[in-house]
């Protein structure tokens, strides 16, 4: 468990972290919102090109970053926003919400699921049964098992498509009590655990046989592999009660933690621009879902508590525009992956109580 001393975290309430969140959502309608597309725009400030290319994962991220914001208030334009960006997925998407990866799949059902949680909306169970049922098919004997990338690249196998859709099936099952749901979620884990995550340390390796090579990524050390496993751990914990489901996920953590966090600050790292901006706000949802089953993680919380107070105090621009780094400076043009995992981490920061039954809240 690392602790980070040299440098304090500043004390804020519950109120001034609800704030915050509340303002960083209302930044991002007011920097990226297209309202002709019904959509994100992919870059702030807006260029009339920035959306050539629709990127579909991060609007299930959109999605789930909404619905962050709806469970923290209870406010229904948080649902109207929810609704239109759904369709404008769909009509982008060519009328669907099917895709081509596997993984994007994933996190648009994971996503439409927690809406459903909170509205209980039919048709958003039956768009993520239909997900589902397309996602189901990933699973191929390539590789041992396991579930493809993308259709049209059945042998390469990784943790974004895999860690992902054992969660998905574990709630399902905590939701409709479906065994075929829980089959699924055990087998999924069970094969990324063997295949991807080192045994002698818990941390989770990307991929393999992604040049039909065999060979496993080892050279690829990102924070959002860690962040799902361990979200896929916790899951199968809650349904099973099983020991070592939580030891997996509270191993993975250590060790991430240990990894990615800056010395002597305790921030976490900027891992790159396009898709890996996005990669801290997933691994800080797990930590969080970590941190409600292991509330005397005091690491943790710390750890959320002041990336949160770091991005807020230097890591914001111009109408709230957020770095990659949460530390420096925005880059000239900030992509919306990079908006919304600092929306993340504010709403995760957000959702923690004014202090846990063990620990004072840190003060400066």
């Amino acid at each position: 468990m690392r602790n980070f001393t040299r440098l304090p975290t500043p004390a804020t309430t519950v109120a001034q972290r609800w704030i915050r969140a509340e303002t960083a959502q209302e930044e991002l309608i007011y920097s990226f919102w297209n309202e002709r597309l019904g959509i994100m725009n992919q870059l702030a400030p807006y260029e009339p090109d920035c959306n050539d290319h629709f990127v579909y994962w991060w609007h299930a991220h959109v999605i789930d970053a909404l619905t962050d914001g709806y469970e923290r208030t209870r406010n229904p334009a948080y649902l109207e926003r929810i609704d239109r960006v759904v369709e404008g997925v769909r009509a982008l998407n060519g009328g669907t919400l099917l895709h081509n990866y596997y993984d994007d799949m994933e996190w648009m059902a994971l996503a439409l699921l927690r809406v459903h949680d909170a509205t209980k909306r039919e048709r958003y169970r039956k768009d993520a049964d239909v997900l589902w049922a397309s996602i189901r098919t990933a699973w191929n004997g390539h590789m041992g098992g396991g579930m493809a990338w993308k259709k049209d690249q059945l042998d390469y196998k990784n943790t974004p498509a895999n860690a992902p859709a054992a969660i998905l099936a574990a709630r399902l099952y905590q939701r409709f009590e479906d065994p075929e749901d829980l089959k699924w979620a055990l087998r999924i884990y069970e094969w990324n655990k063997a295949n991807l995550v080192d045994p002698a340390t818990g941390f989770v390796w990307d991929g393999m046989n992604r040049l039909g090579d065999g060979k496993i990524d080892y050279d690829w050390h990102y924070t959002y592999c860690q962040g799902v496993f361990i979200g896929a751990g916790l899951e199968l914990y809650r349904i099973t009660g099983e020991a070592g489901y939580l030891q997996d996920a509270i191993r993975t953590a250590d060790t991430a933690i240990e990894r990615f966090t800056l010395p002597d600050t305790g921030l976490l790292p900027n891992e790159g621009e396009d898709d890996c901006g996005l990669f801290k706000g997933i691994f800080v949802r797990y930590l969080y879902e970590l941190l409600k089953l292991r509330p005397e993680r005091h690491d943790i919380r710390e750890l959320l508590l002041r990336n949160a107070g770091a991005l807020w105090e230097t890591g914001r621009g111009e109408q709230g525009l957020i770095s990659r780094s949460w530390t420096a400076p925005v880059e000239p043009k900030v992509q919306l992956c990079a908006q919304l995992s600092g929306l993340m981490l504010l709403e995760m920061a957000a959702a923690l109580p004014a202090h846990d039954t063990h620990q004072e809240e840190p003060k400066a």
